[in-house]
Parts: C-alpha cells; sequence; structure tokens
C-alpha cells in the first residue's frame, strides 16, 4: 500500500521492460531487435553516439517502408516535424535527437502479439536503419540468421539461442551498414530533383537519379556515386553532392505519353521492388500501369531502359529531349522521328531504350 503525500501524483510507475539503444556511427542501432510481453510497461532509451541526427518510431506491423516514404515524402516540413509522418503507422516515436544527446519514451506495449518495427526516418536513413520489437509471450526469438525482419548486414550467426533480449546484437562499425556492391540505392535530397529522389548506383562506375516526385529518370552521371556527410550529419538544408560528370539530364515536359493527341499525362508513383537487386520502378500515366528497370550497357558508355506497359490499349510515345544532349537512342520497337518514339499497344507491353553517351564514349 502507498501512502500518497501532497503534492505527489501516486505510487511510481513500474516498468517491466527497460531497453536502452543506440544510434551508431554506422547508421544502425546497436539493438536491432529486442521483445516484449503483451501489455508490458515498457520504457525505450535512445542515445545518439553516433555524429550526425538521428530519431526512432515504432510503427504498426508491416509499416515500416509506408513510413519511411511518407516522412521522405514530408519534404520542407520534414525538420520541423523531426520527419515524423502524422499517420496511423506510427505508434510511438522519439524526436530527431542530435550527437550526445539522449531521450526516451514510455508506453504501454500491444496485447496483441506481433512484429513492430523500429526505424530513424532521417532523410537517407530509413531503409538501412531499423529494427524489431518483438511482442510476445515467448522466451525465445526466431533465430537471427533468418530473420527478415532485421537489415541483412545484422543477420548473423546467433550463438545464444535466441535467448537475448535488448542487447542481442551490436551493429558492426564501419564506414557503411552494409558492403557497397553495386547497384544499391539511397533516398536521399540531392540537387536538381524533388524531395523524392532516389539516387542509383549501377556497376561500370554509373548512376543515374530516379525522380518519384515526378515519375522520371531526372538525370545520370558517371563516376563516383554522392558525397552523403552534410545530408548525414544533419546540416539544415543540405542535399548530397553528386561524384561525377553528368551526362543526361530530362528536359521534356514528359518523355511519355499517351493517345494520338500525346498530351502529358497525369503520373503517380507507386513504388519499386528489387530484380537482382535493380529496382523496377512501377508509376501510373492516366491509371495506366507503367514498369521501368534501368541497368549500364556493358561498354560504359550509357544504360538501357526496360519499360513494361502490359495494359497497353492506345498508341504509346517516347519523347527525347529538344535540344542535342549527346544521346543516341536505340529502340528494339515502334518508329522513332522528329524526337519522338511511336509505339502500338502491342509494341508498348515491353520494349528497351539504350541511351549511349557520346560523351562518355569521347573520354574513353
Amino acid at each position: 500500500m502507498f501512502l500518497i503525500l501532497p503534492g505527489c501524483s501516486g505510487p511510481p510507475e513500474h516498468i517491466e521492460d527497460s531497453i536502452s539503444i543506440k544510434a551508431t556511427n554506422s547508421l544502425q542501432y546497436d539493438v536491432v531487435r529486442f521483445k516484449v510481453k503483451p501489455g508490458s510497461k515498457v520504457k525505450i532509451t535512445l542515445n545518439n553516439v553516433s555524429d550526425m541526427g538521428h530519431n526512432f518510431l515504432i510503427t504498426k506491423p508491416g509499416q515500416r517502408l509506408n513510413v519511411v516514404n511518407t516522412a521522405q515524402q514530408l519534404a520542407e516540413k520534414g525538420p520541423q516535424m523531426d520527419y515524423i509522418p502524422d499517420i496511423d503507422a506510427v505508434l510511438w516515436s522519439i524526436p530527431v535527437i542530435s550527437p550526445g544527446q539522449t531521450k526516451s519514451i514510455k508506453f504501454t506495449a500491444p496485447t496483441q502479439a506481433g512484429i513492430y518495427p523500429y526505424v530513424c526516418t532521417y532523410p537517407g536513413h530509413g531503409f538501412i536503419m531499423y529494427g524489431a520489437m518483438y511482442v510476445t509471450p515467448d522466451e525465445t526469438l526466431p533465430d537471427i540468421r533468418n530473420d527478415v525482419n532485421i537489415p541483412e548486414s545484422r543477420r548473423q550467426d546467433d550463438t545464444t539461442g535466441g535467448k537475448e533480449n535488448a542487447q542481442e546484437k551490436s551493429a558492426n562499425v564501419s564506414p557503411h551498414p552494409y558492403n557497397l556492391i553495386p547497384p544499391y540505392l539511397y533516398h536521399v535530397f540531392v540537387e536538381g530533383a524533388s524531395p523524392a529522389a532516389i539516387a542509383v548506383h549501377l556497376p561500370n562506375d554509373l548512376s543515374y537519379c530516379w525522380d518519384a516526385g515526378t515519375c522520371r529518370l531526372g538525370f545520370a552521371w558517371q563516376g563516383g556515386f554522392l558525397d552523403m556527410s552534410d545530408l548525414w550529419k544533419g546540416h539544415f538544408n543540405a542535399s548530397a553532392k553528386i561524384l561525377g560528370d553528368i551526362f543526361f539530364r530530362d528536359n521534356t515536359d514528359y518523355p511519355i505519353r499517351l493517345g494520338e493527341n500525346a498530351i502529358v499525362p497525369t503520373i503517380q508513383y507507386k513504388g519499386y521492388r528489387l530484380i537482382d537487386r535493380y529496382p523496377e520502378f512501377h508509376y501510373t500515366l492516366n491509371g495506366l500501369d507503367v514498369y521501368e528497370l534501368i541497368q549500364p550497357k556493358a561498354d560504359s558508355l550509357g544504360l538501357i531502359r526496360s519499360l513494361r506497359i502490359p495494359h497497353a490499349d492506345r498508341t504509346v510515345w517516347f519523347f527525347t529531349n529538344l535540344s542535342d544532349d549527346a544521346i543516341e537512342y536505340e529502340f528494339s520497337a515502334g518508329q522513332f522521328r522528329n524526337r519522338k518514339l511511336k509505339l502500338s499497344p502491342i509494341e508498348a507491353k515491353k520494349f528497351t531504350i539504350t541511351m549511349t553517351s557520346y560523351y562518355l564514349a569521347y573520354k574513353k
């Protein structure tokens, strides 16, 4: 029995699960997964020991990527919202904390057992900096080697039989959280693109920026990939810097048009899936599904764009730049005239566009 004195709010709160997590320089949480019992009182403390800002969001099961993508779309509102989107998929959060800071949250765990992801949604972090809160009455966790709810680089041999709780696996200290073997991608702020830019580094020292905000290949370059240091260190209004020479930049009103009138369509971004680690982007033009996968030419002199419009029911046009951009185009189907490719509905179901850069050929 507790005696409540004047000025006191009541008995001390009993915390059943207290979890300490560090945000590290390797763009990882040192605790990659932990378990709590359904309905238990939980306290999570985030200690930022890295040299850049981080936040911490717990989401509903299966909602990590949705939350990350929504945070990316906050654009200029992101900093004032701590990159925490105001959606039902976010259950609890710790705002962005600076290097050396520590903050905590307390909550009652869901009564519904399940796997509740946690993630940092600071720009460029959310696709590699995440973990899993297991709400379960079980004493053990699944074999970490097969746990798809944590980053692949963290699925190492678990010598404890899955019995560890908070400090189960510490992050490997390295400049990056995974081996940088192309192709790989970052969601970044990059100059010359909308806040929904996706930068992809390809083999053969080629890279491109896919602008998810405008659903198009924005530009491509050869050389290094990106200098992310200002962005990752949390500099206000920072952007990634391109390390290389841009050889293509789309300057059309919009490259793909539909129907005989070939007017600019209404676009909507639908996401992407990985095919042999290459992203295939999915978007719609006037409600018609389009899929686009971009790969490097074997000779390193340009790109091969593979497009699918499986339900094409009208003429499809592809417009190249109006000005001379020193690109030679080859098409697997259709008729090319006056910088426009015309495809029948059957031809548009699957076709490729090969772009060879005279500039890169000259350099070589």
